[in-house]
């Protein structure tokens, strides 16, 4: 039995235990479209045990469920210009995606950008479908959002957009009692956009905490539990765990912790 496997029971376990925030009271208290975000990969039981000694915390639940599959596709241009943006940690840096809550169909085209001091900025509008396509409405959302938050930046033309990556994995969303919210993600797989090629992660959250600014307080149970932020982005080290030959520099050592596994 894969360690996953026997790791799963603890961490199902810290979340049967928490109160549950429907999605109208996080999106009220917390929606953060602009905030400071900080990710960590954390094996299964640290993550379990450190939630679960946690006071106040509450997870989000819809339909009874406590945690909601995901999918993602990213687009670029031919010359890779959004991951060239994060793999070279230029100041202004673009992600461009279409986001899909896999249980219930409902999807966005999002657009992610970095604002002053640091910060990410998630743009956002429904999709009327959930293909790989970037429809004609789609690209003028994106258009209009490139213009108002990078304006200087001519290298992205939303025409030129393709899918590059898919991302599938199970995120459950937990609200912190001060008022900030943290997300931990399972069984992250990338894909090639026409599915051919796949890694997944396995035995290891993908915790990401997201504030208006400061450290959360799951941030500090982190820190004292001896886990430290890493650097890691699902599309640029997707990209590289599919493709070796991108530059990986800046998720090296994320990279060589992964127990990474075909998929």
């Amino acid at each position: 039995m894969s360690a996953a496997l026997l790791d799963a029971p603890a961490w199902a376990g810290a979340v049967e235990g928490l109160a549950p925030v429907g999605l109208d009271e996080l999106v009220a208290t917390a929606g953060l479209l602009a905030r400071v975000d900080r990710k960590y990969v954390v094996p299964l039981p640290v993550v379990a045990a450190v939630v679960g000694r946690l006071a106040g915390v509450r997870v989000l639940e819809v339909g009874g469920r406590r945690a909601s599959a995901y999918g993602s596709v990213y687009f670029d241009t031919p010359d890779l210009a959004c991951f060239r943006m994060s793999a070279h940690a230029r100041r202004r840096r673009v992600k461009v995606r279409s986001r899909t809550y896999l249980d219930s169909g409902v999807a966005f085209t999002e657009v992610k950008t970095r604002g002053p001091r640091g910060l990410t900025v998630k743009d956002r509008q429904p999709r009327a479908g959930a293909d790989d396509a970037l429809g004609a409405d789609d690209r003028d959302y994106v258009a209009g959002v490139l213009r108002a938050r990078v304006p200087s930046d001519g290298a992205l033309r939303p025409v030129t957009l393709a899918p590059v990556l898919r991302t599938t994995y199970t995120r459950t969303t937990l609200a912190l009692p001060d008022g900030a919210r943290a997300t931990v993600d399972l069984d992250l797989v990338w894909r090639t956009p026409g599915g051919t090629v796949a890694c997944g992660v396995e035995g290891v959250a993908v915790v990401e905490t997201k504030s208006p600014g400061g450290a959360t307080v799951l941030d500090r149970a982190l820190w004292r539990a001896g886990v430290r932020p890493s650097r890691l982005s699902k599309f640029g080290a997707g990209l590289v765990v599919l493709d070796p030959s991108l530059p990986a520099h800046r998720w090296c050592s994320t990279l060589r912790r992964l127990p990474l596994h075909a998929a």
